[in-house]
């Protein structure tokens, strides 16, 4: 078979998963950015264009201010504490210890859940007066009946957070726990002959090391968080107020509640062009970082 055929064969073999990403992908995005320009409603086919008054709207009622601030500080909190948490984990989990192999499975064990169980499981465990932490509290003297925190404005977002750093915190460990094992030990015995502490062999020979376990669990980590939308939805429906509306809760509830398309359309690009614009800094910080290390 000559070059040209087999050339020919291969945009064949290519052209089945291209034309699913054209039309699955390529043309939702070129709809969304035609419909946040119009008053579409999502059920007449005829709209008006109306330039950029969607975009006004969102941002002049203030809805694309508070859904993106919730984003970021859930973002925050969600990739902060979730690879803190995970690589401590990842470096107690990688120690020789007597069933090492169950704590591991333990440590994965909630990312086997759907955000929906979790969301609910989680709901009887914030319960004011009868939940979990409530409960734990009043056995130590405390008013545990006063906690609410999916009802208070100033904690449901963090607390909704905390819920997606309990169910994510498995997957991060994993991927440290796997760039933790590829550490050559010779390097580490080297360090200690040297005089190194346990501390200095962490810091200058397995922390730099990971670096490329730091860019893989960070970056999805971030996307994870600026796409938070279950918990919002599961556990506080958005509230109270506006207190855990996120970017994609917003969309979900302009788009399917009030049946605004064109306005969801518009914050939808918005969150897009946020998405895009942070994970593709991060990436590239990281990524430098991860070259000079």
């Amino acid at each position: 078979m000559n070059s040209a055929v087999l050339k020919k064969t291969m945009y064949w073999f290519v052209a089945p998963a291209l034309a699913m990403y054209l039309i699955f992908w390529i043309y939702p995005i070129f709809k969304l950015f035609q419909y946040s320009f119009s008053d579409y409603n999502g059920f007449v086919q005829s709209f008006n264009y109306i330039g950029f008054d969607n975009f006004a709207y969102i941002f002049k009622d203030g809805v694309a201010g508070t859904s993106l601030s919730n984003t970021l500080v859930y973002t925050f909190v969600f990739v902060v504490f979730s690879n803190l948490i995970a690589l401590g984990l990842a470096f107690l989990l990688n120690m020789k210890i007597r069933a090492t192999g169950l704590y591991r499975t333990a440590a994965y064990v909630p990312t086997l859940f759907s955000a929906i169980v979790v969301g609910f499981i989680w709901s009887y465990v914030y319960m004011p007066d009868s939940g979990l932490i409530a409960t734990l509290l009043s056995w130590f003297g405390m008013d545990g009946a006063s906690l609410n925190l999916l009802g208070s404005y100033n904690s449901a977002l963090y607390a909704i957070s905390a819920v997606d750093v309990w169910k994510h915190i498995g997957t991060s460990t994993v991927i440290f726990l796997a760039g933790l094992q590829t550490v050559p030990v010779d390097l580490e015995e080297a360090g200690r002959m040297d005089g190194a502490s346990s501390w200095q062999v962490t810091r200058f020979i397995r922390l730099p090391l990971l670096a490329t376990s730091v860019t893989i669990n960070v970056t999805l980590s971030l996307i994870n968080g600026l796409k938070a939308f279950d918990y919002s939805f599961i556990m506080t429906n958005g509230g109270p107020g506006r207190a855990t509306s996120t970017l994609l809760f917003e969309i979900f509830r302009m788009a399917f509640r009030e049946m605004q398309y064109g306005k969801a359309s518009a914050l939808a690009v918005v969150s897009f062009v946020v998405i895009i614009a942070i994970t593709i800094f991060f990436v590239l910080k990281l990524n430098k970082r991860e070259v000079s290390a």
